[in-house]
């Protein structure tokens, strides 16, 4: 019965799809798929906020009259391995680094992500978060978005390109409708997950971004996250103090970039789980028991900076006996810029699941103020707005840490409702992204992929060569022959084959060289010579060889280094496999660009 059933559903749903590609075409249809994608990405980043502040609820609300923080230590560690069980035991899958995944998604699975996505990252997040993990939930949305976005095209049977763009559009609904910020969540598809704004893709993007933000304004409101409220006048003359503040921001992403990679390799070399689990929950404990404002998102030591108020932000750390003295919070806000990175990673690497986007906001917010704070102690400067700092700095580190200075600007601005300081949120958010450029070609998310040589990028000559595949241009159509056969026999060869090269290999399959045929024109036909020469005196060596498991942009690179035509390919053992030819690569690359263009 239940077989029959199955079989009326999927003779049912082809009739659909069959229905759809007749009548509906595949760019009205992606309209469609994206005001879904945008429906369905809004309904779970309320959900994702609905559990993180429920469970917070739960666990914190008895606690905060008697100003107990014994539990908070022991919180996080019981999320994360909870999460860990979750994760190992049910998932049985990675679900880390949700954008990084995103741009492997991209570059290495044809835009294709588990079913399972659309729901794993919420759950994980949730109670990571809720317990008091030091992550965000940016991150775990925007994978969930995207593998929404994802499974919706492949539903219908979308072409790989549409299902990119179904992608892009699940991940900016995802920071719509998580921070009520539809402009920057399409500008976060441009700028980190680099995807292209062309006349095709502009509309269903921002169709998913409203789509999602206006289901957030139906739960929570239309108030911005952060509501900020501006008390002091920006002064033209500070500007010279907002360019400072963004290089300050731009050393600061460069310290986080480069930590949190650092702490992440730390814990990728310890093999066992429960290592992880112990090492990541003593450091998360340790940061979080210190200073108590690592706990959890930290958006309530946002708030009180953004309103001016520092009353009461180093209760419980360990600096709290000499919270009247200016030096005390000077050396507090720099401890908090410095280990929040720590407390991380901490919770990722321990089994978590969480982001580094609101991280990235959080340690800006206290880099501002740090920055504020620290030039008012000094006589000779003007008195700095410690809230307006502290706004800026929070756009300064994200554009920093996610080279992406257009989303930094937008979402700041979006997330605060402070339009007034568009002009130092431009000056600061431009000077840290061109700081850290310097330094670091790649953001967060790109540099794990940049390591291996599978990110796919803006440019369009280098996102094609990284989509494709080396088994798809290797020719095996070349006769190969033994370095001991006579000239006679390598005659014999030749008359078979339609090639000029001829790959030389021994008894196991090794590649010892190769014969090039206008190597040996002026002696093929020397009968006299058949008997007395052999294949390893006429033999050359290859001029590079390219190794199977090699990307497509090296194998390139090695290309213009030699100036070959054709080069040899091996495996692992150095065993012949075919050959790989620039001419075979520009057919494919322009194959692969006509069946990716958008437009």
């Amino acid at each position: 019965m239940i077989n029959y059933i199955k079989k009326k559903y999927k003779d049912l749903f082809m009739k659909v799809l069959l229905w759809r590609e007749s009548h509906i075409s595949i760019r009205t249809f992606t309209l469609i798929m994206s005001f879904a994608v945008g429906l369905f990405t809004g309904l779970a980043a309320v959900i994702l906020k609905w559990l993180i502040h429920g469970i917070q609820h739960l666990l914190t609300s008895h606690m905060m009259n008697e100003g107990l923080n014994g539990l908070y230590f022991v919180y996080p560690i019981v999320g994360v391995f909870l999460v860990g069980l979750f994760v190992r035991y049910v998932v049985k899958d990675n679900i880390s680094h949700g954008v990084t995944r995103i741009l492997q998604a991209f570059s290495q699975r044809k835009s294709r992500v588990k079913p399972h996505n659309m729901y794993t990252s919420v759950l994980a997040s949730s109670v990571t978060i809720g317990f008091g993990g030091s992550v965000g939930a940016e991150a775990p949305i925007v994978y969930t978005g995207a593998a929404i976005g994802s499974n919706v095209g492949r539903l219908f049977r979308m072409p790989p390109n549409v299902l990119m763009l179904m992608m892009g559009c699940g991940a900016a609904s995802a920071i719509a409708g998580i921070f009520k910020a539809p402009i920057a969540g399409i500008l976060f598809t441009i700028e980190v997950l680099m995807v292209d704004l062309t006349a095709t893709s502009v509309l269903p993007l921002l169709i998913s971004s409203i789509t999602a933000v206006t289901v957030s304004y139906l739960y929570h409101g239309t108030a911005a996250e952060f509501m900020f409220e501006q008390t002091e006048i920006f002064n033209i003359e500070r500007i010279p103090y907002v360019i400072l503040l963004g290089i300050f921001c731009g050393f600061v992403s460069l310290y986080f970039t480069r930590a949190m990679y650092w702490i992440e390799g730390k814990f990728a070399k310890l093999s066992n789980p429960w290592h992880k689990f112990g090492f990541g929950s003593i450091l998360l404990g340790l940061c979080i028991f210190l200073l108590p404002p690592l706990y959890g998102e930290g958006y309530d030591s946002i708030l009180k900076l953004l309103a001016g108020n520092t009353d009461g932000l180093m209760r419980g750390s360990l600096l709290y006996a000499w919270s009247d003295e200016v030096w005390a919070m000077l050396l507090f806000t720099a401890l908090i810029v410095l280990t929040k990175i720590f407390a991380t990673a901490a919770t990722n690497g321990a089994g978590g699941v969480g982001g580094t986007f609101a991280p990235s906001l959080y340690v800006g917010c206290f880099a501002g103020f740090f920055f504020a704070y620290a030039s008012n102690l000094l006589e000779f400067t003007p008195d700095l707005s410690n809230k307006n700092f502290a706004l800026m700095g929070m756009a300064g580190v994200m554009s920093g840490v996610m080279h992406a200075p257009l989303m930094g600007i937008f979402l700041t601005v979006e997330l605060t409702g402070s339009y007034a300081l568009f002009l130092p949120l431009m000056i600061t958010s431009t000077v840290a992204y061109a700081t850290i450029r310097i330094f670091e070609k790649h953001s967060i998310y790109t540099m794990r992929l940049a390591k291996k040589g599978e990110l796919l990028t803006h440019g369009k000559d280098k996102s094609v060569l990284t989509l494709l595949k080396m088994d798809s241009v290797i020719e095996k159509d070349f006769l190969v022959v033994r370095p001991d056969m006579s000239l006679g026999d390598m005659v014999k060869v030749i008359s078979k084959s339609h090639r000029n090269i001829f790959p030389v290999t021994d008894n196991d399959n090794r590649l010892l060289g190769l014969v090039l045929l206008d190597d040996i024109r002026n002696i093929m036909f020397r009968p006299a010579l058949y008997d007395r020469m052999f294949v390893n005196k006429f033999m050359s060596m290859p001029m590079a060889r390219i190794e199977i498991g090699m990307n497509m942009e090296t194998v390139m690179k090695t290309f213009d280094d030699t100036n070959a035509w054709n080069l040899p390919v091996i495996d692992e053992e150095g065993k012949y496999v075919g050959f790989v030819s620039k001419s075979k690569i520009f057919n494919s690359y322009r194959r692969v660009l006509v069946h990716y263009s958008q437009d």
